[in-house]
């Protein structure tokens, strides 16, 4: 059975297709290495350098691969960025989306389980979130993301195509074995960034925000370990593949943390102060957001096994420190 990933040499991407393949799949990855490493992809996995929005290049894999699932990771995902240029948001995850669900139409590819986002939900009235509370994005990335979610509903309608969305939290962690991890260049997520101050790459940790409406005045984000994430991915296409029909799940592990938190219990895993200053707010930041994860566990019997904080911040470290500057420079 031969699995299609698109985005498949990203951080979610690659760990996932490295599950999929010690759980015995044929794995295809598509990438056109903006933000991907080839180094991160299996080299089990077949690879095709190229864009999901380039519909000849999407027919060329289509036909040379037997493809019974797609998994889909190929889109923009960075909130400040698609508050600055959300036009470039709409065309690359949403734009994309309509060309892939084009291709599985016309070769008859009838399962997709693709990554949409916590931020489809805005700022939520009740907490822990729910996967039918109403869906008022604050920035243009949720916005996409719920866009997609509904291409997706009205391609299940006309073609058949069944879909999973995943619409997780915030992401930390590496491969347990320091192998696989977080590489973007420039680096703008959470953990990424306090660990480069702890390995001396930064100078200082910039907070962003302190009058948030939380308890300490930093933002809270529910935080999913990489490897737990993949595994949902996973768990999802084989329900898609056992009959199970379209849907959206909450991928996180219901604990919230502070941003304050979080830095704490990286000064502790890397025995580093870790020097901090505040600065101003982002702009589309929702004050909290964690997951209530109750059906996934249920109904995909997805257990995250690694989700406690420092868990994810010491693999996220490990990673780190046998990739101080990356993949294309790792330590000898």
């Amino acid at each position: 059975m031969a699995i299609l990933v698109t985005g498949g040499a990203g951080y979610i991407g690659s760990e996932t297709v490295a599950t999929l393949i010690k759980d015995g799949y044929e794995t295809i990855v598509v990438d056109n290495l903006s933000t991907g490493h080839v180094k991160a992809i299996d080299p089990a996995a077949e690879f095709y350098e190229g864009d999901v929005r380039d519909r000849e290049f999407l027919d060329y894999v289509f036909a040379h691969e037997s493809i019974d699932a797609v998994i889909h990771f190929a889109s923009d995902s960075i909130v400040a960025d698609s508050m600055k240029d959300p036009l470039k948001y709409f065309d690359n995850n949403d734009g994309g989306t309509i060309s892939l669900l084009e291709a599985m139409r016309d070769h008859g590819v009838k399962k997709l389980v693709f990554s949409s986002t916590a931020a489809v939900y805005g700022q939520p009235d009740e907490m822990p979130i729910k996967e039918d509370a109403p869906k008022h994005p604050t920035n243009a990335y949720g916005q996409s993301k719920w866009i997609m979610e509904q291409m997706a509903h009205w391609a299940d309608v006309a073609y058949g195509i069944k879909f999973t969305a995943l619409r997780y939290f915030n992401v930390g962690g590496a491969s347990r074995d320091g192998v696989l991890g977080e590489d973007h260049n420039p680096e703008t997520h959470l953990i990424p960034i306090i660990l480069q101050v702890a390995n001396g790459q930064r100078d200082v940790f910039k907070m962003f925000g302190d009058d948030y409406q939380t308890p300490d005045g930093t933002n809270i984000r529910d935080y999913v370990h990489v490897v737990d994430l993949a595994n949902a991915h996973v768990l999802a296409m084989k329900r898609l593949l056992n009959g199970g029909d379209s849907t959206a799940f909450n991928i996180g592990s219901s604990h919230g943390f502070s941003n304050s938190q979080i830095l704490q219990a990286a000064r502790k895993v890397t025995g580093d102060p870790i020097e901090t200053e505040k600065a101003p707010r982002r702009p589309g930041d929702p004050d909290e957001l964690v997951a209530d994860s109750t059906r996934a566990r249920t109904e995909l019997g997805w257990h995250p096994q690694f989700d406690d904080i420092e868990s994810i911040i010491s693999d996220a470290w490990r990673f780190k420190q046998a990739h101080p500057h990356g993949y294309e420079k790792r330590k000898q």
